[in-house]
C-alpha cells in the first residue's frame, strides 16, 4: 500500500485531496522582509544637532575637503563681512532675497562651519562622519564628549585653586600671629620684661632732638611701642594655633615637598621598628613625648602649647606606657566631674536646666 504523500503526488494535480498536507509557499515572508527593509530609515551623515545640521560645512563655507587651513579661513572672513548682522546691508550684490534674519542664521551657521573646520581633531571626527554615516551613536557620543569637554586644562585649575588656598592660608596664619603678639604686648609681665630688655639695649633712652629733627610725645610713644613689640616678638616664641607662619606648612610647599616627607616618614618608621621592636631599645625622651602625644591624640602644634611642667609631669606618670595613660584619663575624668558637681555656677545651671529649662520662655518684672 502506498504511503499517503506518495498518493497525494500521484493524484495532485490542481485540488489535492482531501486529507492531503497543502504546499504554502513563502512569497508573504518575503514581502514582509521587503517592507521592513524599505520602513528603516535611511543612512545619512547629516544629522540635526551635530555639526552644520543637514549642510554639509565644506559647502557652506564653498570649499573643497581638500582645502588647507588658510584657505578655509579666507573663506570664512570673506562670507563672515557679507552675513555679519553689523555688516549687512538688504539688497546688495550677492544678498539677493535676503532678510536680517536669514542674514543672521546663515552667520551663525558659517561661524559653526568654521569653528568645525578651523581645529584639526574636529575636522577629523567631521570627515569620519561623512565617510561613515552608518556609525550613528558613535557620531553623538564623539561631538558631544567635545562640546562638553573642559576648554581650559583641568591641570592649571587644580594648580590655581591650590595656591588660592596656599595664599588664603599664609595670611589667615599671620593674622593669627599678629593677634597673638598683640595680646602679649597688654600683658603687663611681657611688657615689663620687654620694656628692661629695651633700655639696656639703649633703645628707649634716647636723647631728645632739638630743632627741626624734633618729635612730638606721639610720635616718641609710638616709637617706642613699636620697640617693645619687636623685642616681645623675638623673644616670646609662641607654639600652637598661633605661632608664626611658615612657608613650609603651607598646602603648596606640602605637595611640592611631598615625596621628601614620605622618604622622611618611611625611613623614621623603619628606624623605629629596628630600634624599638626588633632590638628592643629603650625609649629615649623624644620618643615618649611622641608616643604620649599619640595616646592622647593630639597634634604636634598643640602638643607644643602645653608647658614644660605639665610635660615633665607627664613623663613622671610614665604616660607613654597604655595602662597608665588610661588610669590618668580616667582621673581626669573623675576630677572633672567632682568640679562640675562642686562649681556653683554648674549648680546654678542645673538648677536653671531642672526648673527653666531652655525650652520655657518667661517674663521677670524689672
Amino acid at each position: 500500500m502506498a504511503a499517503p504523500t506518495e498518493r497525494c503526488r500521484r493524484r495532485g494535480g490542481g485540488g489535492g485531496f482531501a486529507g492531503c498536507p497543502r504546499t504554502t509557499k513563502p512569497w508573504w515572508r518575503l514581502a514582509v522582509l521587503l517592507f521592513c527593509v524599505s520602513s528603516l530609515p535611511a543612512v545619512t551623515a547629516l544629522v540635526d544637532g551635530l555639526y552644520c545640521g543637514t549642510e554639509v560645512c565644506y559647502d557652506v563655507l564653498g570649499v573643497t575637503r581638500e582645502a588647507a587651513k588658510l584657505d578655509i579661513a579666507r573663506a570664512y572672513r570673506q562670507l563672515a563681512r557679507r552675513y555679519h548682522p553689523d555688516r549687512f546691508r538688504p539688497g546688495e550684490p550677492g544678498s539677493e532675497g535676503e532678510t536680517r534674519e536669514s542674514a543672521h542664521a546663515k552667520f551663525l551657521l558659517i561661524a559653526t562651519a568654521y569653528e568645525t573646520l578651523k581645529d584639526e581633531d574636529a575636522r577629523r571626527d567631521y570627515d569620519y562622519m561623512l565617510d561613515h554615516p552608518e556609525e550613528y551613536y558613535q557620531h553623538y557620543y564623539t561631538y558631544y564628549r567635545r562640546q562638553l569637554t573642559p576648554k581650559v586644562d583641568v591641570r592649571i585649575v587644580i594648580l590655581v585653586t591650590i595656591c588660592a588656598i596656599s595664599i588664603f592660608q599664609y595670611y589667615s596664619w599671620h593674622s593669627s600671629y599678629n593677634e597673638a603678639i598683640n595680646y602679649l604686648v597688654t600683658v603687663p609681665k611681657y611688657r615689663i620684661q620687654a620694656t628692661e630688655i629695651a633700655k639696656q639695649q639703649g633703645l628707649l633712652n634716647r636723647t631728645k632732638e632739638k630743632g627741626k629733627n624734633r618729635r612730638t610725645k606721639e610720635e616718641i610713644r609710638e616709637q617706642d611701642e613699636e620697640v617693645i613689640r619687636d623685642i616681645i616678638k623675638n623673644k616670646i616664641d609662641i607654639q600652637g594655633g598661633y605661632q608664626k607662619p611658615n612657608l613650609s606648612d603651607i598646602l603648596l610647599c606640602q605637595i611640592v615637598l611631598s615625596p621628601y616627607y614620605l622618604t622622611q616618614y618611611a625611613s623614621w618608621y623603619a628606624s623605629w621598628f629596628y630600634r624599638f621592636t626588633i632590638c628592643r631599645e629603650e625609649y629615649g625622651e623624644e620618643e615618649k613625648f611622641y608616643i604620649i602625644r599619640r595616646n592622647m591624640k593630639m597634634s604636634q602644634s598643640q602638643f607644643d602649647g602645653v608647658d614644660e611642667t605639665t610635660r615633665q609631669s607627664f613623663l613622671e606618670k610614665r604616660l607613654w606606657i597604655r595602662e597608665n595613660y588610661e588610669l590618668h584619663r580616667n582621673e581626669q575624668e573623675e576630677e572633672m566631674k567632682v568640679k562640675m558637681a562642686t562649681d556653683p555656677r554648674m549648680k546654678r545651671y542645673r538648677r536653671w536646666m531642672k526648673n527653666e529649662g531652655p525650652g520655657r520662655l518667661t517674663f521677670i518684672d524689672d
